[in-house]
């Protein structure tokens, strides 16, 4: 019982620059329909699972070389981040009317699931000592907590991209600089 709370709460922690991302999605498309919020929330979910598991694969054949890349990941984070926030701010002021209600592509959507998990890659260090079936429990876990918390942010940013009209790519812009560099400056 002990080993779900953690791996649930440890899941929240994770899930936070998630939702984030997720807010500031919904608020640049408030016309999101079900299915697409499905698939986004459902992305961010996948690669909260995928990365512990990768980290814990890691560990386990390469540990020596990902530590020294470890390094590195804070900065990956920022980038990504950055590039789509400025991107959605580049639009937002300058895109014409089309811009002002975004189409979140397939591609962003990858970017933000793996700048938004990075961190959770790391978690695999903490859960090495896991069989690979406890390691796999965890990480499911992790994403189905992702995943709720993921779904609530679209629609919460539904809602305020619908009052904020056109500023809401700029100001869901912001937020993802903002994630990106408090992951930058946190590490």
């Amino acid at each position: 019982m002990l080993f779900v709370l953690n791996s649930l709460l440890l899941g929240v922690g994770l899930a936070m620059d998630a939702f984030s991302v997720s807010l500031a999605n919904g608020m640049a498309d408030p016309k999101l329909k079900k299915t697409s919020m499905w698939a986004l929330a459902g992305t961010f979910a996948f690669f909260q699972a995928f990365m512990p598991m990768t980290g814990w694969f890691l560990v386990k054949t390469a540990a020596d070389t990902f530590e020294r890349l470890q390094k590195y990941i804070p900065y990956i984070a920022l980038f990504l981040l950055a590039a789509i926030g400025l991107k959605m701010i580049v639009d937002g002021v300058f895109g014409g009317e089309e811009a002002k209600v975004g189409r979140i592509s397939l591609g962003y959507l990858l970017v933000q699931g793996i700048a938004t998990s990075i961190d959770a890659l790391s978690v695999g260090f903490t859960i090495c000592g896991y069989s690979v079936q406890l390691a796999l429990i965890c990480s499911l876990l992790i994403a189905a907590v992702t995943l709720v918390i993921c779904l609530g942010g679209v629609v919460i940013g539904k809602q305020f991209g619908n009052k904020l009209s056109g500023a809401s790519s700029i100001f869901g812009g912001l937020i993802l600089i903002g994630i990106g560099l408090e992951i930058f400056l946190s590490r």
